[in-house]
């Protein structure tokens, strides 16, 4: 009877899987949606009769039954960089030219993709199931959010088994929510008296980041594949044919790629698809446009934040016209002094627009915008909307030009225009305003990672007297946070936990943190890994620091000016003083791997996957993903597959755990 049941558990699995396939990847579904839960249902009544027989990645275990406590972290074993964008036809054809400059006499094509509008994720599948989803975060780590991904249909939690499915293959793409599915959403929400969702996009992402995956699950979200990380064996040589190879492994692959074989063609398809987006039943943004041959990829290479073979092409922004209520001076973390509008509420691009930039008093000069104007908004790759245009003719007689500041409207300090800059600046070193956004800049993900430390929460600290600079933070006690509005005894015990947790971020971390004008979180991680410590940073010449790849003469003396600051160095003492010790960057040692190149296959003990890379780099190794002639070693574990039989093959020599141990001095 046992046997029985399991072979038709078995068999319902594999034709649901199909009907998925059908519908999500070829789009070509052969059941009505009533066959297709009667297969389901039959499953799943098949399986509580029988619970030794569920599996992990069977269709009906993708909703978790418990909670998620949190979103652990998870190191890409590939960077997910940014793409750079352009606006309109000049732009396209100066990235060919760089591309055409580069590759010299090399024959080169280009695919094309739609830019969907969700968000970015990593799967990760080994021996063909899904063991890891990932968001892209910062590029190099991301957001643990398996449970929810796997409430996805479209995300196949076993790979087609077509006799060619790598042992580890990380698929890159792009999660979002179907235009029906929103509306359908909002409109649930309208009915229950709950606030409603601004757009697609956001809904998506926030999706993702919910506690319980089974209202991620309710929100029907769906997901399209469009390139790899880490692939075990590469699929091909080149991208279009290795998004054909997704596909054909169960994968859903857009149906709109083309290729191009010029910029011409390249232009014609994105003006195409301009005029008729709005016949998908998702949302797109641009065109996504990518050298086609890894090869060439690898030649082109990337910049710090995103690659050289490709870019995208962002359609003309939507504009939308209303009217400007009044004007605001916000003052920065760096004391620049910035006018925002506060408009009349408008629809645009999918979001309720009430505030827009002015950048800077220059900008309202050219456009001579007054309180009461009718005006012009779009929204161009930008989160804040700007305004670009007034309609004179529309203004009120009552209308004034707007008046510049004549000190902080902050501190009352005195402000100072930049030299051969637009920017004036509040120079009053203990403003309160610039205190404010520094602190939540110091405090932020990107920087020392405080959890639970937000802008109110901040405010009350200064307004308090409580802080007065990053070093207060460290100072704060349980009971005074306890005191401060809406702080319960449980939210005051997280944020001073939250606060001693951070006392031992990385350095690059720290060096973000501080706020140094030019210094973003690339370039601390490179002056972090020059250095090494906190006090060697500090005692750098600026010549040394000029003379350092990606940092630069401007770069050189913002860091050298504000180590010299003597208001600065005092910070950084009481820093150290309260028990702020940053984590000093790994050094790498000497051991019989230096130099040595290494794959690693199967199952590991006392090593994951982002552990083995890293010993294996502090070691002096480099890792890679495919066994060849150039491959030095090959480290086996349980279950290693065939990258075994290939290393004897060519002769490579196959360790174990203990002797890579012995190698490395652990």
């Amino acid at each position: 009877m046992l046997e029985d049941a399991k072979n038709k558990i078995e068999k319902l699995r594999v034709e649901i899987r199909e009907h998925d396939r059908l519908y999500y990847v070829l789009n070509a579904p052969k059941l009505s949606d009533q066959q297709y839960d009667k297969l389901f249902a039959d499953l799943k009544q098949l399986e509580q009769a029988n619970p030794q027989l569920v599996t992990p990645d069977s269709p009906t275990q993708r909703v978790s039954e418990q909670l998620t406590e949190g979103f652990t972290s998870v190191h890409h074993t590939t960077a997910m960089l940014s793409i750079d964008n352009t606006y309109n036809e000049e732009e396209l054809r100066a990235f060919d030219e760089r591309v055409r400059k580069q590759l010299g006499e090399e024959k080169y094509d280009y695919v094309i993709e739609l830019k969907i509008d969700g968000l970015a994720i990593s799967l990760r599948y080994e021996n063909g199931k899904l063991v890891t989803a990932a968001t892209r975060g910062k590029g190099e780590i991301g957001d643990n959010v398996t449970a929810n991904v796997r409430t996805i249909k479209a995300v196949p939690l076993v790979l087609l088994d077509n006799g060619n499915v790598p042992e580890v293959l990380e698929v890159r793409g792009e999660v979002y929510m179907p235009t029906s599915s929103f509306v359908e959403l909002n409109r649930l929400l309208l009915e229950s008296g709950e606030p409603t969702f601004a757009n697609p996009r956001n809904t998506a992402a926030g999706s993702l980041k919910l506690l319980d995956s089974k209202v991620t699950s309710s929100r029907n979200l769906s997901f399209f594949a469009y390139a790899t990380g880490e692939v075990s064996e590469p699929l091909d040589t080149n991208h279009y044919r290795s998004l054909q190879k997704l596909k054909d492994l169960g994968l859903p692959v857009n149906p709109h790629i083309k290729k191009a074989g010029s910029i011409d063609e390249v232009i014609d398809i994105c003006h195409s698809w301009e005029k008729k987006k709005q016949t998908l039943g998702y949302q797109i943004d641009g065109m996504v446009i990518k050298v086609n041959k890894f090869a060439q990829q690898k030649n082109l290479g990337a910049t710090g934040r995103a690659p050289r073979w490709c870019i995208s092409y962002k359609f003309p922004a939507e504009q939308a016209e209303t009217i400007v209520e009044s004007i605001d001076v916000q003052v920065g973390k760096s004391g620049i002094l910035t006018p925002v509008a506060n408009l009349k509420a408008v629809q645009l691009a999918g979001t309720t627009v009430k505030r827009a930039s002015l950048h800077n008093f220059d900008e309202i000069d050219r456009l001579d915008v007054r309180e009461g104007d009718t005006v012009i908004i779009e929204k161009a790759g930008e989160i804040i909307p700007k305004v670009i245009e007034v309609k004179t003719k529309l203004r009120p007689k009552s209308a004034k030009p707007f008046e510049k500041p004549k000190k902080c409207p902050n501190c009352s300090g005195t402000i100072r225009k930049d030299e051969d800059g637009v920017y004036i600046r509040c120079t009053n070193p203990d403003c309160r305003g610039q205190l404010k956004e520094r602190l939540f800049y110091f405090a932020g993900k990107g920087q020392m990672d405080i959890e639970n430390l937000g802008p109110s929460l901040i405010e009350q600290l200064i307004d308090t007297g409580l802080v007065k600079n990053f070093a207060d933070l460290y100072k704060l006690e349980f009971g005074q946070v306890a005191e401060l509005e809406r702080m319960a005894d449980k939210s005051a015990s997280n944020v001073i936990d939250a606060i001693e947790k951070s006392k031992h971020q990385s350095l690059w971390r720290l060096v973000a943190a501080l706020g140094i004008r030019h210094i973003g979180g690339q370039s601390a991680q490179i002056l972090a890994d020059e250095f090494g410590s906190l006090k060697s940073l500090m005692a750098a010449e600026q010549k040394k620091l000029a003379d350092i790849d990606q940092i630069g003469p401007t770069m050189a003396e913002s860091v050298y000016k504000y180590f010299r600051d003597e208001k600065n160095r005092k910070v950084i003492d009481e820093l150290l003083s309260a028990g702020v010790k940053p984590a000093k960057p790994a050094v790498k040692k000497t051991s019989k791997l230096t130099g040595k190149t290494i794959v690693v296959t199967g199952t590991l003990e006392n090593f994951d996957r982002q552990q083995i890379k890293e010993a294996i780099t502090q070691a002096g190794g480099k890792v890679s993903s495919s066994v060849s002639k150039k491959t030095d070693f090959v480290l086996a574990g349980e279950k290693p597959g065939s990258k075994v039989a290939k290393a004897e093959k060519l002769g490579v020599e196959v360790i174990n755990e203990k002797q890579f141990t012995d190698m490395i001095g652990r």
